[in-house]
């Protein structure tokens, strides 16, 4: 009897190792198959802070109403200056801008602080038409661009500014802007 009951007793404990190899298996293959869906699922953010309605981010691409509202936002950081605030004006501008293009955007920018240090003279833009194409990652903003030396406004023309972008995941950076040129002037940009 006890050879019989030893016997029971082995092919349950067989049974119960089996089972939990075949459900730890089971369970394995199941987290490889969740991982896999997880990484090769677009990622979204949802913003809402300021937004008229819910946006939503998502790693396949950069939603137009998106693209609008930062480009306006770093039309207005990057095109409006003046001498307090050229430090700033230019640590705000790298803190948006891509990382492969920092560099030069620095020199740039730092052409501009060093033309603009210890000056009189001050600019704003004032926003009239702004266009985006999320397909091309590029936004125009046109408007006019008002120059102030001291507290006289010396100079108010309409200026056409394009934004370049870049789009990783569901972050997206400043790779370069500019002044577009008209075929009689030249354009400055960075």
């Amino acid at each position: 009897m006890d050879l019989g009951l030893s016997h029971a007793q082995s092919q349950r404990l067989l049974k119960q190792r089996n089972l939990l190899a075949v459900v730890g298996v089971l369970l394995f293959a199941l987290t490889i198959v969740l991982t896999l869906l997880a990484a090769s699922r677009d990622r979204e953010v949802v913003l809402q802070p300021i937004l008229a309605k819910p946006l939503t981010l998502s790693s396949s691409g950069v939603p137009h109403d998106y693209l609008e509202m930062v480009t306006r936002d770093a039309a207005l950081l990057t095109l409006n200056r003046s001498p307090s605030n050229l430090q700033y004006w230019m640590d705000s501008i790298l803190s948006i801008t891509d990382p492969r293009t920092h560099g030069k955007m620095r020199a740039e920018l730092m052409k501009v602080v060093g033309e603009q240090n210890g000056s009189s003279v001050s600019q704003y833009f004032t926003i009239e038409k702004l266009t985006v194409d999320p397909e091309t990652l590029t936004s125009e903003v046109n408007g006019i661009m008002h120059t102030v030396v001291g507290s006289k406004e010396v100079t108010a023309e309409a200026r056409t500014f394009r934004f370049v972008w870049t789009y990783t995941g569901v972050s997206l950076k400043l790779a370069a802007f500019g002044a577009i040129k008209k075929k009689d002037e030249k354009g400055e940009g960075a």
